[in-house]
């Protein structure tokens, strides 16, 4: 299934029907009056978190999305039939902004997550409606209300618990595949990941889900490269992992430019959890990597960890540092989410 994280798609709620204008005509009965029905109420445009999709890529071939409009009313009292709802099945972490405003209107973060975007029409009144004392035989019948329509922008942001950031070539891809069941590509070449991976990671008993997107270069904020239309992907992350290919020579201007670029892009990423990782050190002698650890922990102001993906070196105390700060954040987010539902519940009014 390919990878789609972006989509366009125009959605339409239902009209709703037109109010009927009848009367009672049965022989015996002289003055029947009025009976035409109310019609009936348009459909509603409604987005639905589904679990187990990962990807925006139905929305390719389908980007029109109508409800079903209302029926008329019709004589005997009747009222039309509503109109059926118009569903959009996401995957969970997609975001939905509307294109004319940029406002985001929905962000669905978990399974099972519904709002009604769009509203149906509701249906006009029939005859019966209006009749009264002093209007016996009424001949009014109102049409029914228009649905609303817009477009929206869907945006795929991955829920993961650690995300890998770092220049192409960094190792991201060999340390997730060496650390999960994850088979994403990898080769000795820049730009191996076209789109982001995710990797559920075993550590200490206990599971979490990293995500690999693709690597950053200089300018990515402005295009270059793949830009950094993929970093999104991490914003919901507790903690980044920030890969540096130790064997180049000038690591700590690797470690700034990645920052630049979070920093850049906004989002929150650069005031993120970061936990630095000098990689590739099966490639290099102790003295190395003593050195460049020591020059980038001087740039960074934080410990810097020496490991391999190649080789397992120093990964088990990645994973640890990675699994304290998730704990950490899960923790933090189940308080928020506690104080939320107690000043949701504080709202109500009691007797």
């Amino acid at each position: 299934m390919k990878f789609l994280d972006q989509a366009k798609v125009y959605i339409k709620s239902g009209d709703g029907g037109n109010g009927c204008s009848s009367f009672r005509r049965e022989k015996y009965i002289e003055f029947g009056g009025p009976n035409g029905g109310d019609g009936g109420r348009g459909g509603d445009v409604i987005a639905v978190a589904v679990p187990g999709l990962n990807t925006l890529i139905d929305f390719r071939f389908q980007q029109h999305f109508k409800a079903q409009k209302g029926r008329a009313g019709q004589g005997r009292q009747m009222t039309g039939a509503n109109g059926k709802h118009a569903i959009l099945k996401l995957p969970v972490g997609t975001e939905l902004v509307d294109q004319e405003t940029g406002e985001t209107i929905a962000d669905l973060t978990e399974a099972g997550q519904e709002i009604v975007l769009l509203r149906g029409g509701d249906g006009g009144f029939g005859n019966m409606r209006f009749k009264s004392s002093t209007n016996r035989a009424p001949r009014r019948a109102d049409p029914g209300w228009p649905g609303q329509e817009m477009t929206l922008i869907l945006r795929l942001k991955l829920i993961a618990d650690a995300g890998l950031v770092g220049l192409p070539n960094a190792g991201k891809s060999t340390f997730l595949a060496a650390t999960s069941r994850a088979k994403p590509k990898i080769a000795d070449y820049p730009f191996t990941t076209l789109h982001p991976q995710l990797g559920v990671v075993y550590a200490e008993g206990q599971e979490f889900v990293l995500a690999d997107i693709p690597g950053l270069i200089e300018g990515a904020h402005e295009g270059l490269g793949l830009g950094d239309r993929f970093l999104g992907h991490i914003e919901r992350c507790g903690v980044l992992l920030h890969l540096i290919d130790g064997t180049q020579e000038d690591v700590v201007e690797a470690y700034r430019t990645v920052r630049h670029e979070m920093k850049e892009y906004g989002g929150g990423l650069s005031e993120k959890t970061e936990i630095i990782g000098l990689n590739k050190c099966d490639a290099l002698d102790e003295e190395t990597i003593a050195e460049r650890k020591a020059v980038l922990e001087k740039a960074a102001g934080a410990a810097v960890h020496a490991l391999s993906g190649v080789s397992g070196e120093g990964v088990d105390r990645v994973l640890s540092a990675l699994l304290a700060e998730i704990k950490r954040d899960r923790a933090a987010r189940a308080e928020e989410k506690k104080a939320g539902n107690v000043a949701e519940a504080g709202d109500g009014w009691t007797p």
